[in-house]
């Protein structure tokens, strides 16, 4: 299911970013979008620094462009625990979005960072990382996840 856009940024959604990079700290995670809480809203937050404190709350995140060279990193959600799969996704994207204050800004992310809002931003759209699987791989990976849970 895809989000609802955010029009206005006002206190709840700022507050549900306080809440989304809470969890993503505790996980610990790269990232974290408003629908993998049960929020229908085109949030997100990403955080691929080492030290941490380096959250980037976006709503309505949107790939303006994209290079053609790929970073491949081994992708994982707290939606489904236990399994990971490495993708290649594109190195570099930058992504418009509103920031905190309803400012609408622009931003090229790298490497980990670029995948990592990649990640969310299919989150946003209704996807899962899987979904960007061979039938064959998503069907071992969901098999996977099927025989940890029992």
């Amino acid at each position: 299911m895809r989000a609802d856009p955010v029009d206005v940024i006002a206190d709840e959604a700022r507050a549900l970013w306080d809440q989304m990079i809470a969890i993503m700290d505790a996980m610990p995670g790269y990232g974290l979008a408003a629908p993998q809480l049960g929020v229908v809203l085109r949030l997100a937050v990403v955080d691929c620094s080492v030290e941490r404190g380096q959250a980037v709350r976006m709503a309505n995140p949107k790939i303006i462009s994209q290079s053609e060279d790929l970073f491949e990193w081994a992708e994982a959600s707290p939606n489904l625990p236990g399994v990971s799969a490495t993708l290649a996704r594109p190195a570099r994207v930058t992504v418009s979005y509103l920031d905190e204050d309803g400012v609408e800004r622009s931003r090229e992310f790298v490497d980990v960072w670029a995948t990592s809002v990649q990640h969310q931003i299919d989150h946003l759209n209704g996807k899962m990382f899987f979904d960007n699987l061979s039938r064959t791989k998503r069907q071992m990976l969901l098999k996977k996840a099927r025989k940890g849970l029992a």
